[in-house]
């Protein structure tokens, strides 16, 4: 049975979940004897696009079997998929919704599909955790990832959806990173509305974004100001046993939202459409889960 090449291609190397993406690629790539390629586009959607444009248009015997990859700005690369699946190459997008992909499998019989976290109920979970932290509502400190990712504007629509009316979101952005989220924190305490703004909670799209603001509180000269403001529930999502999950335990998250990675569940499919035959869903979703359970929540006031 012949070996395959998998290209997976990832936003960046600095967010947790990104991270864990990696290493399930590796370790799924190693369970299947497969060979592996991972790439890092550094949150630069057109570094991502050449990065696999190029993999793409190697010769034939250089070309990967299989690409899968997480896209970093608002598509799914629908030129670059058209290619690959002219060259044969199997496609499958990471934590997005493509349009294209029911065309393509249409069209072709190259193994193409999505396979996602469910966004949507990602941030109603975390509006139900803000709305057992808040049972009389409050205001929330809401660090979003990037305006023009699927994921980031599907968590909003969830938590808009499932807060309480009486709970209101003040809105940042941050680029699922850490350092994102102290900037975004740090220039929003700038602001002298920030000044007269109460808060009650710091809830952020992913785990990373959520110790950025951490970190931009710590920053303040004010010990009274940065106890009080540490001394707040802090949310995130991801929750990956050794980051948020940990962070969790040690106090620094009040909670957060495991979102099991899917490279390696990508690449299994791929494998399995690929070498046995099997059929593939156009579209897959895993499941996510408060972490702690949401009845263990007390209200914060």
């Amino acid at each position: 049975m012949r070996k395959l090449r998998f290209l997976v291609a990832l936003t960046t190397n600095d967010n947790d979940y990104q991270i864990e993406q990696a290493r399930a690629a590796e370790n799924t790539a190693k369970k299947l004897s497969a060979e592996l390629q991972i790439l890092y586009a550094d949150n630069d959607a057109i570094n991502q696009s050449t990065q696999i444009l190029k993999a793409v248009q190697a010769a034939p015997e250089e070309r990967p079997n299989a690409i899968i990859f997480e896209p970093v700005g608002g598509t799914a690369l629908p030129q670059v998929a058209r290619a690959a699946v002219a060259a044969g190459i199997g496609w499958a997008v990471l934590n997005r919704d493509a349009n294209y992909v029911s065309e393509l499998r249409q069209a072709s019989k190259t193994r193409i599909f999505s396979l996602s976290s469910d966004h949507v109920e990602i941030g109603r979970i975390q509006g139900r955790q803000c709305a057992a932290l808040l049972p009389t509502g409050g205001s929330v400190l809401y660090i979003q990832g990037p305006s023009e990712n699927s994921a980031a504007k599907e968590r909003a629509f969830g938590m808009q959806e499932a807060k309480p009316h009486n709970i209101h979101l003040i809105m940042l952005k941050g680029q699922w990173t850490e350092e994102s989220a102290q900037r975004a924190v740090r220039s929003w305490l700038k602001l002298t509305t920030s000044q007269k703004t109460n808060v009650d909670i710091i809830a952020a799209q992913d785990d990373s974004m959520a110790i950025g603001a951490r970190k931009a509180f710590q920053e303040l000269p004010s010990e009274i100001e940065k106890d009080r403001w540490l001394s707040l529930p802090f949310l995130g999502c991801d929750g990956l046993p050794n980051t948020g999950q940990a962070w969790v335990r040690s106090g620094l998250l009040t909670a957060t939202i495991f979102i099991p990675p899917n490279s390696g569940q990508a690449m299994e499919m791929l494998y399995n459409a690929l070498q046995n035959g099997r059929p593939q869903p156009e579209r897959a979703l895993t499941t996510a889960v408060s972490v702690p359970a949401l009845d263990s929540l007390r209200p914060h006031k």
